[in-house]
């Protein structure tokens, strides 16, 4: 009996999609079983390579659109994903407002909005669907979804009756919010957020304090913008009767996971999670003899709520050996085997830089497969 392989690693972060990421481990194994079974099932948590995974796994289609970027004035072509027979849609928050999309001397969440989301989620529902999925990673944001909310209708006012507009700084300007031109579509759509973090909005451990600092702000701004989320919470609260800044997720993409559930009623959900069961990774499992997955780095933060840790949770549960790659082993990944990992291995070699671990990608992970198979691999734990 040839032996059965499930593939399911994340993106390489720069290097390689989660879908080029499992061919470059097919090719590694057939190496050395030329007739075993791969089965590719390209994974993500929420953040990049979300919208591929779920169009490769369930064979879905591609739209594209324009909206608007991450600063005012800016425009980007955008896609989402159709699932479902086009009756679910697929969008990554970053497709319109992520953090690649701006020079690092471009980002300031102070200007920065989200409202290209709320155009990709307007899209979304003109074309008809009656589910949305939203991957929250990689944002360049913090504007607590406000930006989202206003391409979708809403109306913030400050305290002269004047509309406030669009980015983080606004925030604490907003005292009074108007829902009455509030897409209505959005009450029978059913919308799912796909997150692979679970910070509240304020605080230590919110939006501002955690991720600002990488979306430009410096130790002043991120007091600033922590400042405008509370206020901006109270406000809801006041406003719609809701409080929801500490909610698991509600910092997630810069606040946008808030603005989310405050605005649209949305449910929040681990990414890898959600993933799992959109490609009914189990069943496949189930069948599986060995499972590989992965992604650029696994270090400690792997195991809140990344892909690999994920799939090793499943699979343990289903009694499977699970081998993870990455190019980057950080701190703590000793902390990970009990979790169901049979070994976690790097891909590049130790001198090899960062450009050319980039740019050999493929073949590294090609080969580090091929030599793991052949030295044994604990294929017998």
């Amino acid at each position: 009996m040839p032996l059965r392989f499930v593939l399911a690693p994340d993106s390489f972060k720069e290097c390689m999609s989660a879908e080029q990421a499992c061919a470059a481990m097919q090719r590694g194994i057939r190496q050395v079983f030329p007739d075993a079974i791969c089965l590719s099932v390209p994974m993500a948590d929420g953040g990049e390579g979300t919208v591929d995974a779920l169009v490769t796994a369930l064979k879905g289609q591609k739209d594209s659109c324009v909206v608007s970027g991450p600063l005012p004035h800016q425009k980007f072509h955008s896609e989402i994903g159709l699932i479902d027979a086009g009756h679910t849609a697929v969008i990554e928050m970053a497709s319109a407002n992520g953090i690649h999309l701006l020079a690092v001397e471009q980002r300031n969440p102070l200007l920065t909005s989200s409202y290209g989301t709320g155009e990709l989620i307007k899209y979304a529902l003109n074309l008809g669907v009656s589910k949305i999925i939203i991957g929250l990673g990689g944002s360049v944001t913090n504007d607590a979804g406000a930006g989202m909310a206003q391409a979708l209708g809403v109306k913030f006012y400050d305290e002269w009756g004047e509309e406030v507009s669009t980015g983080g700084g606004q925030l604490g300007r907003i005292k009074s919010i108007d829902l009455s031109a509030l897409d209505k579509r959005l009450k029978h759509t059913e919308i799912i957020i796909a997150s692979d973090v679970n910070n509240p909005l304020c605080g230590e451990h919110g939006a501002s304090y955690v991720f600002g600092p990488q979306k430009g702000a410096s130790l002043e701004m991120v007091q600033q913008l922590d400042d405008h989320l509370r206020h901006f919470a109270d406000v809801v609260e006041k406003e719609l009767n809701i409080d929801l800044r500490d909610v698991a997720g509600a910092g997630a993409a810069g606040g946008l996971g808030f603005g989310l559930m405050a605005f649209a009623h949305t449910k929040i959900q681990s990414g890898v999670e959600l993933m799992i069961r959109e490609t009914q990774l189990a069943e496949k499992i189930t069948n599986a003899d060995y499972v590989f997955t992965g992604e650029g780095k696994i270090d400690r933060q792997t195991q809140l709520g990344k892909t690999p840790f994920g799939v090793a949770q499943l699979a343990q549960a289903l009694n499977k050996p699970v081998i993870a790659f990455a190019g980057v082993l950080g701190e703590g990944v000793e902390e990970l085997y009990p979790y169901g990992f049979s070994q976690i291995i790097s891909i590049n070699p130790p001198q090899m830089d960062v450009e050319n671990a980039l740019k050999y990608g493929k073949q590294n992970l090609e080969y580090t497969v091929s030599k793991i198979i052949l030295n044994g691999c604990h294929l017998d734990d």
